[in-house]
């Protein structure tokens, strides 16, 4: 075995296993992060990276709720990300506590919850192992109110989810999956950019009446730092936000990905002299139709991107929908830079992410059509 390890044939295949913290560098920096900053009448500001800020908003949550509980593998002590670090000891294992490795269950046991009347907050360790709950999510806390008439219903129920590309994830640590959600009414799916949109945007899930996904991208959990304000607030959940203004290109993105093309414009305004208008949607579902629809109408061109595979990924739902209602006001048809139909790959991930040159190709290819 020795003799193996030390061969130059094993050491060329395993490298990029051998010299991980090598490639965990060079995988992570795929965007820049543009940091969110806060009008000084917000009041006092802390500096938080994102999962921190999430911490603080779900001790908040606790601190102002004295039904809410939090629980999921591993949030006892922490949680594999840190985000519930302290919170067990500040409130007690009746209100955060750990639970059996059975994401099934872990769902089943929140609805339950919600429906009792406390405010249920579920994580799931990696939103890669939320399919074992997709039966409880999607049949029965997405359906509740609706299947018994308004009279009951199982609001005040939120599950938490690290997502995305992480650098070193792989095929079952780096899936974005909320398209496969998207298509069921009587859920919200929210992705937060940073620190301050995600203390407001989780607080705004845990007290809205209706089930919601909180889908965290790991990435950012210490890459993403701001001053985050330290009183309580909330964000709207179904509106999106501009955040470049621009005359030729709508891009559009959620999470993660707002980042990336927050560079693209920059490279398209230096590079090409084009003035593209930068939307992070927010909100998944439901979806701020108007806002892409106004900023297409002015614009006449799109570039929807996002990591999860190209195939039925939001982006398409939205290229649907804008061809329907903008067709008359476009000069190209709609662009997806998104991942690659195929499992998420390890070694590859640089590739197969829409990264920045991806991007800015589909800004070219849209001006020049």
């Amino acid at each position: 075995m020795k003799q193996l390890i030390r061969s130059p044939v094993f050491k060329r295949l395993f490298r990029p296993v051998l010299t991980s913290s090598c490639v965990i560098g060079k995988r992570s920096s795929h965007f820049t992060y543009f940091p969110d900053t806060v009008p000084e009448s917000q009041g006092e500001t802390v500096r938080l990276n994102l999962f921190q800020s999430i911490n603080n908003a779900l001790d908040t949550a606790l601190a102002t709720d004295n039904s809410a509980v939090v629980f999921g593998e591993d949030v006892g002590f922490g949680g594999v990300f840190r985000c519930t670090i302290g919170l067990q000891d500040k409130y007690g294992k009746d209100r955060v506590f750990n639970t059996p490795l059975c994401e099934q269950g872990i769902a089943g046991f929140a609805i339950g919850v919600a429906v009792g009347g406390a405010t249920s907050i579920a994580e799931m360790q990696f939103a890669d192992y939320i399919f074992p709950a997709f039966d409880q999510i999607v049949n029965e806390a997405a359906k509740y109110r609706y299947r018994s008439g308004n009279l009951f219903d199982c609001g005040k129920l939120t599950f938490r989810a690290p997502c995305g590309a992480v650098g070193h994830g792989a095929l079952y640590h780096s899936q974005s999956p909320e398209a496969y959600f998207a298509h069921t009414p009587g859920l919200k799916i929210v992705v937060p950019r940073g620190p301050i949109k995600a203390k407001g945007l989780l607080l705004s899930c845990i007290r809205d009446n209706n089930p919601c996904i909180f889908l965290e991208p790991k990435v950012l959990y210490r890459s993403a730092v701001e001053m985050v304000p330290t009183q309580e607030y909330t964000l709207p959940l179904s509106s999106a936000d501009i955040l470049v203004e621009g005359e030729d290109v709508t891009l559009v993105g959620w999470g993660t990905q707002i980042h990336v093309l927050r560079e693209v414009a920059d490279l398209a305004r230096q590079q090409l002299n084009v003035s593209c208008e930068v939307i992070d949607l927010v909100t998944i579902l439901p979806w701020d139709r108007q806002t892409i629809f106004n900023s297409v109408k002015k614009t006449g061109r799109l570039v929807v991107a996002h990591e999860a595979p190209v195939t039925n990924g939001f982006g398409a739902e939205i290229a649907a929908a804008v061809q329907s209602e903008c067709f008359l006001h476009m000069e190209a048809p709609v662009e997806r830079v998104c991942g690659f139909d195929t499992p998420f790959p390890h070694i590859y991930e640089p590739f197969y992410l829409p990264d920045k040159w991806r991007c800015l190709s589909a800004v070219k290819k849209i001006i020049n059509y």
